[in-house]
């Protein structure tokens, strides 16, 4: 049976609408469907950081216990640091001795080639003079047709060789007090900066042999012992961050898909079965492995699990 035009229309809107609301609570119910929870067990473990000297020495002072709170900065122990001052002190002496060299280079030139140099020019200028004045004294004779021409010229020749001679005592002189300096300097000024260079290192050295926390924590282990000698790396003591714990846990290979980064996660003990700590997942493995022996059952230790972290705040260090 064909329905009219007009009646036709209002059924179709009425269909319409019977659809989108049937959208509207299948998306409502999908949006505020309950997320499924996992429970999972796992142990409380803490940021830590193995500290050790740099440098190598004998332990004189170790100034923390096992259990005993530091923050960042606060010393910890000290190696004898007698040889390491003395070869600051070396050192330092060094500079002292290349700044010295320096400025006396800058003040002056090698003293006996440039006290050669000025000699030859002194020389030099004498025979000048001398040879100027025997031009003049023949060119005068000349002049009045008491010598010959060939007599003036030679004295002529003569007067040009010793003004060349001069302007190369003068250039000469100029090199070694020029080039001789700015060599020099620069070579004193290479020895300060390789000097200070040392003197640096050795402060550095001098600074390692005093150890400092580099974390504010609580110190866990204590590795060393008064009167040791310690090599570089060797560990002194092991300071926890108790303050931010984490909880390492373990999701079965099938439950992979209900943890993502960043969800949060609710913590309880058996310490405290009514407190609950709230943390985040800040990590998941991206390998699979076996249960770790810790599982009480054979069977539930050949199941493939992946190892995730949990952030916990600790403000009152209750989480051990």
């Amino acid at each position: 049976m064909n329905l009219p035009r007009k009646k036709l229309i209002p059924i179709l809107l009425v269909i319409a609408v019977v659809a989108v609301s049937a959208y509207s609570i299948v998306s409502w119910r999908e949006r505020h469907r309950p997320r499924t929870s996992l429970a999972i067990s796992g142990n409380i473990e803490a940021h830590e950081s193995v500290v050790g000297f740099k440098v190598q020495g004998r332990l004189v002072k170790l100034l923390v216990e096992e259990g005993g709170v530091v923050r960042a900065g606060d010393r910890i122990a000290e190696l004898d640091s007698n040889d390491y001052r003395q070869q600051v002190a070396s050192d330092q002496a060094v500079v002292h001795s290349r700044e010295a060299e320096l400025a006396l280079a800058m003040a002056g030139t090698r003293h006996q080639e440039v006290k050669a140099g000025r000699q030859s020019l002194l020389d030099a200028k004498a025979d000048l003079d001398l040879r100027r004045k025997e031009y003049q004294r023949n060119q005068a004779l000349y002049e009045k047709d008491e010598i010959s021409a060939e007599a003036r010229d030679i004295a002529a020749t003569n007067l040009k060789r010793a003004e060349a001679v001069y302007q190369r005592a003068q250039e000469n002189l100029s090199e070694l007090e020029e080039g001789t300096r700015k060599e020099q300097i620069a070579i004193n000024r290479a020895n300060v900066k390789a000097a200070r260079e040392n003197l640096q290192l050795s402060r550095v050295r001098l600074g390692y042999a005093t150890l400092a926390a580099p974390i504010s924590g609580v110190v866990t282990v204590r590795q060393a012992e008064l009167g040791e000698v310690m090599s570089p790396g060797s560990p002194v003591v092991t300071i926890a961050d108790l303050d931010h714990v984490w909880l390492r846990g373990y999701v079965p290979e099938t439950d992979l898909g209900k943890v993502h980064w960043g969800d949060e996660a609710v913590v309880t003990t058996d310490t405290f079965p009514g407190k609950r700590y709230r943390g985040r997942i800040s990590f998941i493995s991206s390998e699979a492995e076996f249960t770790p022996k810790s599982v009480e059952t054979h069977a539930e230790r050949v199941t493939l699990v992946y190892r995730i972290k949990i952030d916990l705040e600790n403000a009152n260090r209750e989480l051990k």
